[in-house]
Parts: C-alpha cells; sequence; structure tokens
C-alpha cells in the first residue's frame, strides 16, 4: 500500500517546515535577521497506464491514463530578504541600512563576510568593529580625542577632536550587493559568504543608484511577521497531523486485509 509511504514522505516535509518556521521566530528579535521559507516539490510518479500510449489496433489513444504519485520533498528553503523595521537607538556605532546592500566584515579565516546588522563598536586601538571584534571593511579608526562622531547617509565618517573646530573625515563606509542575495550563505553570528549561487559582490557608495542610505544611530530589526509565522506554523501542524492520519487508516485498511476469512 502506498498511501504509508506517501504519508510518511508528507510527514517529513511538514517537519522540516516547522524547523523552519521555527527558526523564524526564535530569531525575531535578532538584529537584520531575514525570515526563510520552505518549498516543496511533488516526487516522481508511477505510470500504471502511460497518457499518449495506443489503447488499441485501431490507433485510439489513452487520454489521461494512471499516475500515481509518491510523495513530496522539501525542494529549497530560501530566504526572503524584505526590508526590516528600522528603530532608533541613539547609539552612536549603530548604523542601519535603508535599501539594498551589505557591510563588509574582514573574518579571521581571511575571508570577507557580509552582514546587515549595523551594532558595531570600537576595538581597544579604535577601529571600527562587529560585537564578535571582526572588522569592518574598508577599516576605520577613529581617535581617541574624538569628541563626537557622525556617519554620513553617504558613509563618509567625521570626527570632531579636542582643539579643533571643523570636524575631520577618518573613512568611508562602503555596501555590497549581489545579483542573487537569496544564494548567500548563512554562517551564523548574522554574516553571509558569497556562493556560485549568489554571485561576486558589487561594491559602491550608500545612497547611489542600486545601493541603500545608511542611518546612524538606527538599527534594522528582523523582518519576521509573528501572526504569520504562527499561522504558517497552525497549518503545518494540521498537514502533518492529516498526513499522520492517512498512516493509520492505511494500517487499519491492510489489517482488515490481513484478517480476512
Amino acid at each position: 500500500m502506498r498511501a504509508m509511504s506517501i504519508a510518511a514522505t508528507g510527514m517529513l516535509a511538514q517537519q522540516t517546515n516547522v524547523e523552519v518556521i521555527s527558526n523564524n521566530i526564535a530569531n525575531m528579535n535578532t538584529t537584520g535577521y531575514k525570515r526563510q521559507r520552505a518549498e516543496f516539490q511533488d516526487l516522481i510518479y508511477q505510470n500504471i497506464e502511460r497518457t499518449g500510449t495506443n489503447s488499441s489496433d485501431a490507433g485510439t489513444i489513452v487520454p489521461t491514463g494512471i499516475q500515481i504519485g509518491v510523495g513530496v520533498k522539501t525542494g529549497s528553503v530560501y530566504r526572503i530578504t524584505g526590508q526590516g523595521n528600522l528603530i532608533q537607538t541613539e547609539n552612536t556605532y549603530d548604523v542601519a541600512i535603508e535599501g539594498r546592500g551589505y557591510f563588509r566584515v574582514q573574518l579571521p579565516s581571511g575571508q570577507e563576510g557580509y552582514t546587515r546588522a549595523g551594532s558595531f563598536a570600537l576595538s581597544a586601538d579604535g577601529t571600527l568593529v562587529t560585537p564578535e571584534g571582526y572588522q569592518i571593511l574598508p577599516a576605520v579608526t577613529v581617535p581617541d580625542d574624538a569628541l563626537d562622531v557622525s556617519i554620513s547617509n553617504q558613509g563618509e565618517i567625521q570626527v570632531l577632536q579636542d582643539g579643533n573646530v571643523a570636524p575631520s573625515t577618518v573613512g568611508n563606509l562602503d555596501l555590497a550587493t549581489f545579483s542573487n542575495e537569496a544564494g548567500l550563505e548563512a554562517v551564523g553570528d548574522n554574516l553571509f559568504l558569497e556562493t556560485a549561487a549568489s554571485g561576486a559582490p558589487t561594491t559602491g557608495t550608500p545612497g547611489s543608484t542600486g545601493f541603500g542610505r545608511l542611518l546612524q544611530g538606527f538599527l534594522e530589526t528582523s523582518n519576521v511577521n509573528a501572526v504569520s509565522e504562527i499561522s504558517s506554523l497552525i497549518t503545518a501542524q494540521r498537514a502533518y497531523e492529516m498526513n499522520s492520519r492517512v498512516i493509520t487508516t492505511a494500517d487499519e485498511m491492510m489489517s482488515t486485509t490481513s484478517n480476512l476469512r
């Protein structure tokens, strides 16, 4: 009886669905997090009677045939890169991206990482770094005697130093964009890596064509919608229960057959 194995694939698919939804809900308050969605595909079909074959010597053709599906599989889990809400923190080194783009990060491995989480800080030598201590690219160092630091919408960083009337520029932040943002590889710590699917990064000045602008003193929240996720969770739960009911029904049918006298 195929129904048992078909329903089993349905339960496995919905298990994956619930895992994706649970990760979204767990990251509701993660800065710059982009929610994910599971997509499913039907499996191959068994042709009991193939469509379009001859049904007689007279040349008549089977119009529909008989195809029995063997279940479902998870086709992909893709990332939805829509803009999250912007919240004001009033922290000097918090920077949000409004629009497209990723901050560039120098990882300890030598690779270049990318992030939407702009909760930055200063290292012991005044270098702008992530919460993990990874250096932001291009490198920016803020002098020890800086009285005030401002970051413009275009990424220009200016500091007002003791004894100076006018601020001086100490660096510029740029952004990286990708042809396929959903193709980036998430590695944790709000970081992504380039892949063959994402394409090579294109760097540019914030606020220019194709790049978002920066907002100092703001952070981008997760783009997870709690109501939508709970609704999806209930739907996945019901689908899981229905598939389990199919297995129970198939088992009862097989039991009836085996008890025939």
